[in-house]
């Protein structure tokens, strides 16, 4: 049990729709969502976790935090849409979680491909980011969001040296429960989004921090790449001005875009 004064309560079931699942611990609430996909759970199934041991963000980077201080969760989707719709996902899901966030604390932006960051004068700091994987199920290919917001870390309990925490940015003592529902609102009524991704990309372009800056994108195989980001392509990609010519990338080819310095 838990006082009314615990700074790190755990998360309320009554105030969250009845599709979200909480768990005490998982290793990564993707896998058991995926595992729960390919059992034919229906769309809109949600599993959170209050200490998530074994998260992972893009590339596989280990994402770490102690119980109750974050908020780990995975929403599981089947869009009913072409493959070609599909890589605009993440860069939906990042568009919502921002949208839920976006009020909370002035400088808080989205970076492309799908990171919640704080802008301050020494750099971009990570308030949030998204995992989505693709999943082969017996009624057809779904997808499980994978979403990781700081709430609560101290700067000692951060994953990274540059990141923060809603706590970090607020008056008061953040409530997890009612930023999840925000989010998970959000998520909801942005979805169908990925039915119209014309429309999607002029949303996602206009609250992206990365288009306008000289950005570095650092790709696994060549030499980094350097130049403006002038815009989101049709398919999701980032615009990348070389002075020799603009240049897509895409998150898949992509280890890091950062600012260049």
């Amino acid at each position: 049990m838990s006082s009314s004064m615990d700074p790190r309560p755990p998360l309320d079931p009554h105030r969250l729709p009845h599709t979200v699942e909480i768990v005490e611990e998982a290793g990564s609430t993707n896998a058991l969502l995926a595992a729960r996909a390919r059992e034919g759970a229906e769309a809109g199934l949600v599993i959170v976790a209050e200490h998530q041991t074994s998260g992972r963000g893009r590339l596989d980077r280990s994402w770490e935090v102690p119980p109750r201080a974050a908020l780990t969760f995975s929403v599981l989707v089947r869009p009913e849409v072409e493959p070609a719709s599909w890589p605009w996902l993440p860069l939906l899901a990042g568009y919502a979680v921002h949208a839920a966030l976006d009020d909370r604390a002035d400088g808080i932006g989205l970076k492309w491909p799908n990171d919640i960051v704080v802008e301050t004068v020494d750099g971009p700091l990570k308030l949030a980011g998204i995992l989505v994987e693709r999943v082969d199920t017996p009624t057809g290919p779904a997808a499980v969001l994978g979403v990781g917001i700081n709430v609560h870390q101290t700067p000692a309990e951060l994953p990274i040296e540059a990141a923060t925490s809603l706590e970090q940015l607020v008056e008061g003592v953040p409530d997890r429960t009612e930023v999840l529902g925000t989010v998970l609102a959000s998520l909801e009524t942005l979805l169908p989004l990925i039915e119209d991704t014309d429309a999607l990309r002029r949303a996602y372009a206009g609250e992206c921090v990365t288009i306008g800056k000289t950005v570095r994108v650092d790709v696994p195989a060549g030499e980094p790449l350097t130049g403006t980001a002038v815009d989101i392509d049709a398919g999701g990609r980032l615009v990348v001005d070389t002075g020799a010519g603009e240049v897509p990338v895409g998150a898949g080819d992509v280890i890091h875009v950062r600012a260049a310095e």
